[in-house]
């Protein structure tokens, strides 16, 4: 449905903070056209919590116009909120995205009964596919195996994005979904052991500057030769942990400008890279860029 490589898409800015629509077109089409088969838009490496909704709105129709037809465009439309959430979710449907990405709710902390009616009362709005994200490091809350399973079976959530890190859970999840239930890896370092467990793909934040990369690991893995699938992993691990030694998406901005799309830094209360920082990068994907 959404292919096995997607993007998490920066949101660029003006000198002035305000989106730059034309540089996000741009730049949804170069990751395209390296690789992504669909574009996350307004999630966390978006940074979705200091857009406004007409922000997003603004967002998802530009990418949804940009791509038409070449890509899936996937509306990241969830927060703590369920009322918000489901009207945000409606209008990115009236737009004509793909499907929408509903992060587990940040900061109430609810039980896992009122994390399945949550995802319940927004799929029951909507006819457009949900992947659910569960990210325990951001939400201090985590979807637990039994849950996800659960919501597997309402019709239109279709997969989910699991950044927990617990491949014991993942796996659980895996084993106990329906077969075309989606499971990507939200985490780039976890690609290759979420694949091994049966998992379909990322949602990518490093294939903003290594995409084909990416793509070309994931499909040698899905064709048997998981031993050179192997190797790629390995050979793009250092790109995978630079990117998360500070908050997402500052280092991902940084590598993102220095492959020629001024972007911008992160809003507050995010702050640029350091000059330190972007010399390891161009170090480093000086060094990405040879791997083929």
């Amino acid at each position: 449905m959404f292919g096995s490589l997607i993007t998490a898409m920066v949101t660029p800015y003006k000198k002035d903070m305000s989106l730059d629509f034309d540089l996000t077109e741009r730049l949804a089409n170069f990751l395209v056209e390296n690789g992504s088969d669909a574009l996350v838009v307004s999630g966390t490496t978006g940074e979705s919590p200091v857009l406004t909704e007409r922000e997003k709105l603004d967002l998802f129709r530009a990418v949804s116009q940009a791509v038409k037809g070449k890509a899936k465009v996937i509306a990241g439309t969830g927060n703590y909120c369920t009322e918000e959430t489901i009207n945000l979710t409606i209008k990115a449907e009236k737009i004509g995205v793909d499907g929408c990405l509903l992060v587990v709710p940040y900061y109430n902390k609810p039980p896992q009964e009122g994390l399945k009616k949550h995802f319940q009362t927004i799929a029951a709005k909507t006819n457009l596919p949900i992947i659910l994200y569960n990210v325990p490091s951001r939400t201090a809350c985590n979807l637990e195996a039994e849950t996800t399973i659960e919501l597997s079976k309402v019709e239109n959530i279709v997969g989910i994005k699991e950044a927990s890190g617990n491949l014991v859970q993942i796996g659980k999840i895996i084993a106990n979904t329906p077969n075309d239930f989606l499971v990507y890896s939200g985490d780039d370092a976890f690609t290759y052991p979420i694949l091994a467990l049966g998992g379909d793909g990322v949602i990518s934040v490093a294939s903003h500057v290594a995409g084909p990369q990416i793509k070309k690991m994931i499909e040698l893995f899905k064709k048997g030769e998981a031993e050179k699938a192997l190797e790629y992993h390995f050979k793009l691990m250092p790109l995978f942990k630079i990117l998360f030694l500070k908050t997402n998406p500052i280092l991902t901005k940084a590598s993102v400008e220095l492959i020629g799309f001024p972007v911008g830094p992160p809003r507050l209360p995010l702050v640029e890279a350091t000059k330190e920082d972007k010399e390891k990068l161009k170090k480093l994907l000086e060094e990405i860029r040879t791997i083929n």
